[in-house]
């Protein structure tokens, strides 16, 4: 039996850059968390110590700082210019993973009108991206996270199994409430000698057509069950935007349970809710084109989905 060493990467994570373009009096804020990760023939430095093919953590967190001096554009945009960079930056590097979450500020009001250079956090959603360049490829997988939504009718839970286990009643008419995670993957980004050229041409509308989407989808119908309503969602992406190759999503049953107010002598004509905490059920899909190739390299590194 030989003991040999499997796949591996390293890189710098959680890069925190704050950039502000001051370049008008309306200045303008971008927040990002950017990890790097490098792909390529590490094994000295794993059996022998010899730092040869190591390119320093440090010096990648540096780049990340110099890359965004010059601009970041759209999160996409950056990862790519990133992972390019890095993916050659030597012979012995055959690939990238540039992974960015963008956390979002709004403009304080200020006697009605948003102010130019004062801001305040805009809630826990949080958008995001993970380029993968693996030697001519480069595949973007972008998403959001944090995405609560909430509908207080139109949804029930009925016709599930039961055995002396089993305590839910069945209902027609409840509270949906999920926490949206969402990644999809755009059809495949070329590398070429002359040009770059991109499946999308306009990411940040894109991102704004799918989120859009996905809300949309998950307010209208009934809902039989969360599952029925994801594959729903992802459904209504991939039928919109045929840049998008495949959608995979995380969505956590937040439960909302009748209060008893019986105790207190009063009937609860479903008014008043306990929002649970914990245990929660969590649904996980991906809906998929089936003409498109499958790209697994695009994945890996990216927990949480199934």
């Amino acid at each position: 039996m030989a003991i040999t060493l499997g796949s591996n990467q390293y890189g710098k994570a959680e890069v925190r850059v704050v950039t502000v373009d001051r370049s008008t009096p309306r200045h303008v804020l971008r927040d990002l968390n950017v990890s790097c990760a490098l792909r390529g023939d590490f094994t000295a430095v794993h059996l022998d110590g010899d730092n040869a093919h190591v390119l320093a953590t440090d010096t990648q967190k540096n780049t990340v700082y110099a890359f965004a001096r010059d601009g970041i554009g759209e999160i996409e945009e950056f990862a790519l210019r990133l992972a390019r960079h890095f993916g050659g930056a030597y012979d012995w590097l055959t690939g990238a993973r540039v992974e960015i979450q963008e956390y979002g500020w709004d403009r304080i009001a200020v006697g009605g009108s948003p102010h130019d250079h004062a801001f305040v956090r805009a809630g826990n959603e949080v958008r995001t991206t993970v380029v993968t360049v693996d030697g001519a490829d480069a595949h973007v997988v972008s998403g959001l996270t944090g995405l609560v939504v909430l509908k207080t009718t139109e949804s029930g839970f009925a016709g599930f199994p039961r055995d002396r286990f089993t305590t839910l009643a069945e209902t027609d008419d409840r509270i949906l409430a999920t926490a949206v995670t969402a990644r999809w993957r755009y059809t495949a980004t070329t590398i070429g000698s002359a040009a770059q050229e991109s499946a999308v041409s306009d990411y940040a509308a894109a991102f704004a057509g799918i989120r859009s989407a996905l809300l949309e989808t998950f307010a209208v119908g009934y809902s039989s069950a969360l599952q029925q309503t994801l594959f729903a969602m992802g459904h209504s992406v991939l039928e919109a935007h045929p840049q998008v190759a495949e959608i995979r999503l995380s969505m956590p049953n937040k439960h909302h349970f009748l209060s008893d107010l019986a105790p207190y002598g009063l009937d609860n004509p479903g008014g008043v809710y306990h929002a649970a905490d914990r245990p929660y059920g969590l649904i996980e899909g991906s809906v998929v084109r089936d003409d498109v190739p499958a790209a697994e390299v695009a994945w890996r590194a990216t927990p949480g989905f199934c």
